[in-house]
């Protein structure tokens, strides 16, 4: 697993979010109360979340194994969460297979920049 399935993942459904925060869907570019705007607000939000994974990777290589173990399973959380929320976009063309993978199986094939 490494960073750039996260980039890949995240800017992919990054993609797909921010049209909805333009003023001609009705919402209110998403910074309005109504529940739609709070709806995309919590969506992104949870997506720039579990994307921000760079810190966590990087200092996976020096940890000692407890904490090696920790930064894997965290990893791994956010991983499947951004694998939840892109395969809702399973049959847009800009998909890739890589995001339905388990995050183990990435670990057998490195991010192909």
């Amino acid at each position: 697993m490494d960073v750039q399935h996260f980039e890949r993942i995240t800017a992919f459904i990054e993609a797909r979010l921010t049209p909805l925060f333009e003023a001609e869907t009705g919402s209110e570019r998403g910074f309005a109360m109504d529940d739609t705007s709070r709806a995309l607000r919590a969506l992104r939000n949870s997506v720039l979340e579990a994307g921000a994974v760079k810190g966590l990777i990087e200092k996976r290589e020096t940890a000692e194994p407890r904490l090696r173990t920790v930064i894997d399973q965290s990893v791994e959380h956010h991983w499947d969460v951004l694998r939840g929320i892109a395969r809702q976009w399973e049959d847009h063309t800009d998909f890739r297979r890589e995001f339905k993978r388990h995050a183990w199986e990435l670990d057998e094939a490195p991010a192909q920049v």
